[in-house]
Parts: C-alpha cells; sequence; structure tokens
C-alpha cells in the first residue's frame, strides 16, 4: 500500500483583475475521481492545505451540467462525502514529501490564489520533483510551479507540462477577466507546454512528473499513477 500526498487550495475565491472575488475552490472531479481509484486500490491519502484548513469545493463542479449528469454529480458529492481526509487536512508547512510515495496537486481555479504564491507549496513541489518519485498535477494546480522560483528560475524549466489552456480560460468567460492567464505564465516560466483538444482527456509524463490539462485528465492521470505506486 503506497502512501499519497494530496496537496489542495484552502482559500473559496480567486481575484478578478478588477479586484472582485470569483467564488471557486478545488474542482471537485480533480479531487474525487483520483481519491476513488487511488483508495479503491488500497492506497492511503492524507490531504493538506495551507494552514491546515478544510478544503472548499467549487459548487460550479457540483452542477449536474458540469459533471456530466445529475446522477454523476451525486457520486461527486457521495465520494467527497466519505472523504474522512478531507475534514482533518495537515498543515501544508508541516508536509514533507519523504513521508509519501506520491505527491498529488488537484486544481480549481482556488491554486490561481493561494498556491501560486505559497512559499511551502513551491518548497514540497521543488523537493518532490527532485525525490524521483510521482508527482501528479492537473488543470490549475500547476499553477503551484509558480512558487518554485527562485531568483527567477523554476527547477521545473524544461519540463515537458500541460494544465488548463488559454482556450479553456476563454471558454469559461474567464480569460477576459483574470489578472494572468495559467498557460501564459507556465510558458514564461519555461517549460515545454502542451496541450491537447479542449475539454478532453489529455496527460503527459516526463520523467517523475505527471501533468493533466483538464478535469477530464483527472482520472486518466490517476489511472497512469496507479501503474507506477509500489
Amino acid at each position: 500500500m503506497a502512501k499519497l500526498l494530496f496537496v489542495m487550495t484552502g482559500t473559496a475565491y480567486w481575484t478578478l483583475k478588477d479586484g472582485t472575488r470569483h467564488a471557486t475552490g478545488y474542482w471537485a472531479e480533480e479531487f474525487a475521481a483520483p481519491y476513488k481509484v487511488l483508495t479503491d486500490a488500497g492506497h492511503q491519502i492524507v490531504v493538506a492545505t495551507p494552514d491546515g484548513v478544510v478544503p472548499t469545493v467549487d459548487m460550479m463542479s457540483l452542477r449536474p451540467e458540469m459533471a456530466g449528469s445529475a446522477q454523476l454529480a451525486l457520486d461527486l458529492e457521495a465520494i467527497i462525502r466519505s472523504a474522512e481526509e478531507m475534514r482533518r487536512p495537515i498543515r501544508l508547512s508541516d508536509a514533507r514529501p519523504e513521508d509519501y510515495d506520491a505527491v498529488y496537486f488537484p486544481g480549481g481555479h482556488g491554486p490561481m490564489e493561494d498556491l501560486c504564491v505559497d512559499a511551502d507549496a513551491g518548497r514540497l513541489l521543488t523537493a518532490a520533483l527532485a525525490s524521483g518519485k510521482p508527482l501528479a498535477v492537473v488543470c490549475h494546480a500547476p499553477a503551484a510551479m509558480l512558487a518554485t522560483r527562485i531568483r527567477g528560475v523554476s527547477p521545473f524549466a524544461g519540463y515537458r507540462v500541460t494544465a488548463f489552456t488559454n482556450e479553456e480560460e476563454n471558454a469559461v468567460g474567464l480569460a477576459p477577466k483574470a489578472r494572468w492567464l495559467l498557460e501564459d505564465e507556465l510558458i514564461d516560466l519555461g517549460v515545454d507546454f502542451t496541450k491537447g483538444e479542449t475539454w478532453k482527456p489529455y496527460t503527459v509524463v516526463d520523467r517523475n512528473l505527471f501533468t493533466g490539462q483538464n478535469p477530464a485528465s483527472a482520472a486518466v492521470l490517476a489511472d497512469r499513477l496507479l501503474k507506477v505506486l509500489p
């Protein structure tokens, strides 16, 4: 049995460029689908957030039209409700990657607010990448890679990476309102950004780094992760 660390956003909003707060958090499918895949296989999950706050689900992600159907939305909600780990997260500052067999960052717009500037997220990502153990990051969660820069240089520079694209941000109507776009910032960070078809599952593996483009990629990413866990 492997022990995995799920690093999650601790915020319930994303500040837009006009200063207003867009209600958000983590995206249900990006937590629930990998959680089910990994726990069904017998693996242990520990959740970590900034200051150990209980993560907030983006209610938009539980709408039937977003989840795929009313039943799928109910299924996601049931998985989240059953996940005891979500109600007792550890502090991100206390998380040590050497205690885990793999690290996973689910997305949602929340990481665009907190993890992108969180020194503990940057420290943990840098250590996880250097460890050689599986590191998986999906959708908006690669925003946390922006916190790995030291004097402008990131250890993720040169890695093949995917994440939520400018096209997808435009499609949900938030690109014109955003202070910055994730795809642009990751390219500026020096990663080799790659993308698949809008809204379709798309994952990339480069060495021990596993990335997924969008919510639909989360379950695929978890399946790929499952194959390399001890």
